[in-house]
């Protein structure tokens, strides 16, 4: 299959981005890239580095699988060419797949109407989705076209959770001020709000320890219908391997 993955331009969270990537292909499957500007996306360097992020740094970077793994999606010939947002055409894809990242600069990702219009598409022609962290915001602002409400709504989800997103702006903000809160408003309510039922927000196991191939068990994804989400880079490898199952 060929699956569609969009992202900013700048600041995709490394681990979300590159995993699924790596073991969607370890499965067969052929991955394109799509980007607001139509240029060739980047990591956001903080997570690649660590940079500011102190003592906590060993707790909040990227694991070094899911940075080494991104030095090689750097050289993948998709990657390197991404389309336009513009450029997207539902019909050419048989699935889709939003990372995240939190730093103010994936807004554009968040925030286009262009891309909404595109995974109101996916919706409505019942292709597989699938969305990790700030990805299940793209999503939620995305309208049905015939009753001018969320995608999400009727949906049960999961989303990068209120408490996580605290917790790491708090032990952040003195060194990198509110570079974990992309918004005002928590992930989990702007998500929770876009649902039929407050309900319908699936908060899953405590996020502790980041999940890898040997304890899938540690992360979580929940699965309603043909959409898929997950909450953290904690619960990639069981997200992007769920997905492949839904494949």
């Amino acid at each position: 299959m060929t699956i569609l993955i969009p992202t900013g331009t700048l600041d995709v969270d490394p681990t979300e981005l590159a995993m699924p990537w790596q073991i969607l292909r370890d499965h067969g499957h052929d991955i394109c890239f799509a980007t607001d500007t139509g240029a060739m996306a980047s990591a956001d360097p903080v997570m690649l580095t660590g940079a500011g992020l102190g003592f906590l740094k060993p707790l909040l970077i990227a694991e070094k699988p899911a940075r080494e793994t991104y030095q090689r999606l750097l050289q993948d010939k998709a990657f390197q060419n991404p389309i336009h947002y513009d450029d997207i055409r539902v019909e050419d894809y048989q699935a889709i797949l939003l990372p995240g990242g939190h730093s103010k600069r994936i807004i554009p990702y968040l925030e286009s109407p262009v891309l909404q219009e595109a995974i109101a598409g996916f919706f409505a022609t019942d292709k597989p989705i699938a969305a990790v962290c700030h990805g299940v915001v793209a999503v939620c602002r995305a309208k049905n076209a015939d009753t001018g409400r969320s995608v999400l709504y009727g949906r049960k989800t999961t989303a990068l959770l209120k408490r996580q997103e605290r917790l790491a702006y708090h032990v952040t903000k003195r060194r990198n001020g509110d570079y974990y809160l992309t918004y005002p408003t928590t992930v989990e309510d702007e998500v929770t709000a876009a649902l039929k039922s407050p309900g319908d927000f699936i908060q899953g196991p405590m996020p502790i320890l980041r999940d890898n191939m040997k304890h899938l068990a540690r992360g979580f994804s929940h699965r309603d219908g043909n959409y898929l989400s997950a909450r953290w880079p904690g619960d990639i490898h069981k997200f992007a391997l769920d997905f492949v199952a839904m494949l």
